[in-house]
Parts: structure tokens; C-alpha cells; sequence
């Protein structure tokens, strides 16, 4: 298997099996502390550009397309009408994560967002023409994305989770 050299400016530690570590339990950790709070605490991501202008963030159901396990991931969000826009960035990993493979293999889920619960939604990959409109919006919303767009050879998908 080709090793995946990083960009220059990206951290050395970006495909580490220790980072991916770190990320998982602080990531179980999120959401056990914004179920336990009912999204008072854990729902907003104040790491990297989020900081200064935190980010706000909902918790992902998804089911292994493989293990058919339930997994709950938090990621950041942005609103767009009724609709709540993700990405699969990874940090600028060069694979995507395994949520978005799973919402590809099972699109109908349901989303944590604090003050408004348990939401059903269906999750779709934006189009090119949507993705274009929305990366802007959400580089704005977190300006990190910006940044892991450059770290990655693959084009960071865009996902839109309607309401249902």
C-alpha cells in the first residue's frame, strides 16, 4: 500500500494512529456529555478557528453499513432553511470518515440538536452546484475547512440532512 505523504503545512501527526485515538474517545466523550446535558454542554466546538467564533455542533446517528451497529458522532454544523449541512472533512485525512460511508448505505437517520431534540432527517451528498454555494458559507462558519481542503487530495463531500 502507498504511504500518503502530507502537505507541508499540514501537522505531522494528522494520520498518527494516536491521533485517531484522541479523536474517538474525545469524541465519545462529547457525546455522553451533550446527551447527559441535553445539548447545554458539548454543543458548540470551540477548537482551532471555532476558538474565537465557536461552532455549533449536532450529534449524528448512523448505522455501520457493515457491523450494522449504531454509532453516534458529533460534527459541526451549518443551517441552511430547515436543513442542517455537514462535512465530511476528517481533519483533512485523506479518507473519508466511516459516518459518511454509513449515511451513504443508510441516507435515513436522525440528528441531536440542542433545543430542538431528537430530529429525523435523510442525508443526501450536495451536488457539485450545491457543494459550490455551500463551501464558502461553511468555510465562513468554521475557517478551518478552508485549511483541510489543502491537506487532502480528495474533495471534501458536503452533506445535507432534510428534515423527514
Amino acid at each position: 500500500m502507498p504511504k500518503f505523504s502530507l502537505p507541508e503545512d499540514a501537522p505531522s501527526g494528522l494520520t498518527s494512529p494516536v491521533t485517531a485515538k484522541v479523536i474517538k474517545y474525545a469524541a465519545r466523550a462529547q457525546v455522553a456529555v451533550f446527551k447527559a446535558t441535553n445539548g447545554r454542554i458539548g454543543s458548540n466546538w470551540r477548537v482551532g478557528a471555532g476558538f474565537r467564533k465557536p461552532v455549533p455542533t449536532l450529534l449524528l446517528e448512523h448505522r455501520g453499513r457493515k457491523s450494522g451497529r449504531q454509532f453516534t458522532t458529533p460534527l459541526l454544523y451549518l443551517h441552511d432553511g430547515d436543513d442542517f449541512v455537514i462535512v465530511a472533512s476528517q481533519g483533512g485525512m485523506p479518507k473519508n470518515p466511516q459516518w459518511f460511508h454509513n449515511l451513504v448505505a443508510h441516507p435515513h437517520t436522525r440528528v441531536h440538536v440542542k433545543g430542538r431534540g431528537a430530529v429525523n432527517v435523510s442525508a443526501r451528498v450536495a451536488s457539485p452546484e450545491e457543494r459550490a454555494a455551500l463551501w464558502p458559507r461553511l468555510v465562513d462558519l468554521y475557517a478551518d475547512f478552508a485549511k483541510y481542503q489543502t491537506w487532502t487530495e480528495r474533495e471534501i463531500p458536503v452533506v445535507i440532512l432534510s428534515p423527514r
